[in-house]
Parts: C-alpha cells; structure tokens; sequence
C-alpha cells in the first residue's frame, strides 16, 4: 500500500464497502460520543467521517491532537446506518472505522478557527493566508479562477488563437498609472518598469504577423486598493487580433464569456447576444458607463420639462427622473429610505411624486408643478397610476452619479431587479477627447493608441469633442471586466490626434518612438481586449471584494502580510544596484495618478 494514501478522502463510496483503506489529510472536526470519536478528514478532494473505537491506540492518539493536525490513518470502510446516512456528502453514506494512525504534521493552536469558519478580521487572514485557504469558501473560490483560467485558455485556442509571452521587464510608460519601477544593476542609474498591460507588445506581435494572439498576462500598476481592485498586480485575458473591425472583436469574445459563464455560473442565464450601448445612452438612462442592468429600470433626461419653470429647485438645471412602477402602496418608509440613500450618495435630499388616479399627483414636490409640467412630465418617463416618480437635479455628471446609484437601489427595493442572471453589455462611442475642467486644454479621455471614428478627415475637421473613438468597454452587472479599442496604425493619424491633445511631433516621437517606427513598415488593422481575469472569478463566486478570488492578494496598503513585502534590503545590496534612500520624515502613501492607458486597456480602469 502507497505511503501515505491508497484513496482520497472524497473519493469512497458504498461500493467501497469492506475495503482497507489508507488515507492522510487535515483533523477537520471532532465529536465525542460516549467514548466513541467521530472525526471529518479533511485533504484537497473532500471530507470523510471516521469512526474510532474506545479502548484503542487509535482513540488515544486522536484524542488529544489539535484540529489541522495531518494525520495517516489506515482502517476498513463500513456502511453507516440508515439513520445517519448525509445525503449533503458524496462520502456521507460510509465511514472508515480506524484501526492505525500516525501523526504526519502537528499543529499548534490556531489563531483561528478553519471550522468552523469563525469571522476574522482581514489583516489576520492575509497574516496565516495558507490557513486561511483551508477554509471551504476560499478553497473553492482559487479552485474556481484554476478552471476559469484552465477555459479561458481552451476557448481561446479552440478559435485559432496562439497564447504568446510578452517581457515582464520593460521600459517605463510616460503616462498611466505609476510603474513600478526595478532598478538595473548592469545599467548604473536606469530602471526597468513592471508592465501595467502588454498592449505596445501584443501591437507588435500583430505588425510582426501572428494574427491571433492571447495569454493570460500578469499586470502591474502602482495604484491604491478598493474592492473590484487588488494594488500592485492583477491578471487579464490579454487578446489582440489583425485584419477586424470592432464587431470583429465582438463576436470572439461574446462567444468566450458566454460559454464561460454558461459552464462555471451555477446555471444562471447568460444575456445572449449582449446590447451595445453607446456611452452617452448609458451615462443619461442608467447614470453610469457601467450599468447594472439586472435593474429593470431607467433614467430620463426631463430637464426640458422644467426649463423656465417656477419651481426653481429644477429651473434651468439638469434633471434627470426615474419613474419606479407599483410602488403606489409602499409606505412613506420607503421612500425615506430611498432618499436616505440618496444622501448618502452625496445628494442633498431626493424629491419625488406620486401617481395617483387621474393623473393626479402626490408628494413633497406635487404643489409646486403646474398642470403642464405634470403632462409633459407623465409623458416622458410613461408613467401611470401607482407609479412613484424621483428627481436629481443640478450638473450632469453630479445628477449621474447619484441617480445611478438610486436607479440600482430603488429595483432592488421595489421588485424591479433580477437575481441569479449575468446581464452583460458593450458600452461603445466613447468620445476620443475631453476637457480638462481646471485648465480647458483637450485631453484624451480613454487609450491615446485608438482609432479615431472617422479617420484623419474627422480629426481636421470637427470639434474634439464630438469626436468618437473605436473603443468600448464590455460590463457584466454592474462591473467592468474590461476595456478594448480598435487601435491606430497609421502614424499620420497618431500625430494628428496626439496634436489635438498639446503633443508635439516631437514629444511624440520621443514618447511612442517604438510603436511610430514600427507602424512606418506595414502594420495592419487590429485591435483587441483584455477581461479582468480576477474581476470574472468575482462575479462568478459572489464575493464583493477582489482579494477573496486571489491566493495570496497584497492588502489594502499594498503590503504582503504573511511573506513581509515590502522589506527593506542591505546597503550591500543597495551598492550593487547604485542607489542611495532618501525617506521622507512621514512617510504617507500616495494615491496614484488615474490611469489613461496608453499601456492598455484592463480590468483596472
């Protein structure tokens, strides 16, 4: 018989009845029942009960150990009683009666409990991190990003793409987020950067000739934490393909998510095929470029119908409505809460009015709308008896944020939300330029490297600011996995549009040098992709935080607690690499600088 094993502990069965078998794994629970013990043995493929009978070695050796000692056991596999058969364990209709056991690695006290699954601050579990994947809901949760990682890379390769390496150590970007930066010890005072995406590179691949290129790409950026993102490092299913347009691009990775989320989400349905929103269509229905649409509700833009009104609280501002349907019968409760949340959100209060028979309306804001504004107003959000009416009003941006958030709140308080659905969606036309508010220069407002819609004809002849780009992003409740473009391969096109956004042809070619020269000898159409590899395990396990589908995630501060990163080094060391430290007297951390991407698009836009 094998050393330590001749089953795992989730493979017996009934058929395995009378079987001597040897097991090895981790003392899960214990019970002691007038002498008898029952202990769950616990490895990587599951739990078994075993019995142990009084008055044996085995008793008194099991006795006494701590939980999450490794133990070997050899015994003989009985069937259990009808009476105490679990239906709820592939193992719960036989036990193994122990008749050896021998201690392989033993545990000293816990700092806490991996079974029961206590509650236990964060900073605890990234400390004892390998104790913490003992537990069952982290455990399945690294088994679950293995295979949506082990799938991504079958589908992928099953449409014809070839997954391709790109260098760790790069040159630093000059915008984006921050670098992080590795010093070169060969190369007295030069650093080589961490990439943030490998998009230059995946460029290159496709003017080098490889058409269809993937990998599952490691990316680093030196930005703060929050919950749909992990600082310093995350993964991204990084795509690029030749020769396509943006339906192009559409189609391979719709067919990708879809059977993904198919295979791994536990039957919920998948949206098939997705809707392509435009960017502004979104920002004015659902207040936000990454829409929950598993709300059933929508926003309208009804600042037309209170231009020039008396009531100045929403005269010549921006107002945006949302007309939530059977909700004549909640109570003033609710709508207290809503506003409540509504505050909280950063709105001064929420007003609202009740549709009552006849048109007739109630509310805190009924009296100070005339009867045309009462008309105009039922018109354009389609509203009807026992439907109740919200309002945000003032800029756009403001009015966005916070009655996209009440849109999501007041469905799922009203009936209006669906659960156990992956609702998908492309937001696309982004505009290629924005304003900078604090200087008005033109800026870019998404990747620099796509393609402007309209070519280099649009770029000479109208605003900037109406100018769209071949970019999109694609959303899966209310989460954004990823954004993409078409990119620019025409070096004419890039001087133009870099022109607009205050670069000189010069600064240009300082900057993006590599890519410019590379264009100069035949690059064809193509674009790409890259989805959050994390933000998908995400979605997939239910978690609200990004760190629960990661192994061992750096925590909120950026620090590894359990191998002691970051750590400082010797100044032997600091020697070799020619650098001197220069600390500051506080040493706060700073926030990084928003990402603009010209490195790529990803998961942590």
């Amino acid at each position: 018989m094998h050393r330590y094993r001749s089953h795992t502990c989730g493979e017996l069965r009934a058929a395995d009845v009378d079987t001597e078998v040897r097991l090895s794994g981790w003392l899960h629970n214990r019970r002691n029942l007038g002498g008898i013990l029952f202990i769950d043995l616990r490895d990587h493929y599951g739990l078994v009960q075993l019995v142990v009978r009084p008055d044996t070695p085995a008793n008194e050796a099991l006795s006494s150990i701590t939980k999450e000692t490794v133990v070997r056991v050899d015994g003989k596999v009985i069937a259990r009683g009808a009476d105490n058969v679990n239906p709820e364990l592939p193992t719960g209709g036989i036990e193994v009666e122990v008749t050896a056991v021998e201690v392989l690695g033993a545990a000293e006290p816990l700092p806490f409990t991996v079974f029961p699954e206590d509650n236990v601050n964060e900073e605890r579990r990234l400390e004892y991190r390998f104790l913490d994947l003992r537990r069952e809901r982290m455990h399945r949760n690294i088994i679950l990003r293995s295979q949506v990682i082990s799938t991504l890379r079958s589908k992928m390769t099953a449409q014809g793409f070839n997954e391709l390496a790109t260098p760790i150590l790069s040159a630093t970007s000059p915008e984006g987020a921050r670098d992080f930066l590795v010093p070169s010890r060969l190369h007295a005072g030069k650093f080589y950067a961490l990439p943030q995406a490998p998009q230059q590179f995946k460029q290159l691949l496709m003017i080098a000739g490889f058409d269809r290129y993937f990998q599952i790409a490691p990316c680093f950026r030196d930005e703060d934490a929050r919950a749909d993102r992990s600082p310093g490092e995350f993964y991204q299913l990084d795509v690029e393909m030749s020769f396509v347009e943006q339906e192009d691009v559409f189609q391979v990775i719709e067919k990708v998510m879809t059977d993904l989320f198919t295979e791994l989400g536990g039957g919920r349905e998948v949206t098939s095929p997705f809707p392509r929103i435009p960017f502004r269509e979104s920002m004015v229905k659902y207040g936000s470029d990454k829409p929950d649409l598993r709300a059933r509700l929508e926003l309208v833009d009804v600042s037309h119908v209170f231009a020039g009104s008396g009531f100045k609280a929403f005269a010549d501002k921006h107002v945006r409505a949302l007309a939530v349907p059977d909700t004549g019968d909640q109570s003033r409760k609710f709508f207290d809460q809503l506003g409540e949340y509504a505050i909280a959100q950063g709105a001064k209060g929420l007003a609202w009015v009740r549709i009552g028979e006849d048109n007739a309306l109630t509310g805190p804001i009924a009296k100070f709308l005339t009867e045309d504004d009462v008309t105009k107003l039922i018109a354009e959000v389609g509203g009807k008896a026992g439907t109740s009416i919200f309002f945000g009003a003032g800029d756009f941006d403001e009015v966005s944020k916070i009655m996209g958030a009440v849109r999501v709140e007041a469905a799922k308080r009203a009936g209006h939300f669906e659960q156990d659905v992956y609702r998908f969606c492309w937001i696309v036309d982004f505009p290629m330029f924005e304003k900078n508010e604090d200087t008005g220069a033109i800026e870019f407002s998404h990747n620099p490297f796509s393609m402007p819609q309209g070519g280099l004809e649009a770029l000479r002849t109208k605003d900037p600011l109406d100018i769209l780009a071949w970019q999109y992003d694609i959303v899966c409740n209310g989460t954004e996995l990823s954004s993409g473009a078409i990119r620019n391969h025409e070096p004419e096109v890039m001087y133009e549009a870099f022109g607009l956004a205050g670069y000189s042809k010069e600064e240009v070619e300082r900057e993006f040098g590599g890519m410019l020269r590379a264009f100069q000898f035949g690059a064809p159409p193509h674009g790409g992709i890259a989805p959050g590899v994390d933000r998908i395990v995400m979605l997939l396990a239910d978690e609200p935080n990004i760190r629960e589908t990661i192994a061992f995630p750096l925590n909120g501060n950026a620090q590894d607690l359990l191998m002691g990163a970051p750590s400082e080094v010797d100044d032997a060391r600091l020697r070799e690499l020619h650098l001197a430290l220069r600390k500051p007297a506080a040493a706060k951390p700073a926030a990084a600088k928003p990402s603009a991407a010209p490195q790529g698009e990803s998961e942590s836009e």
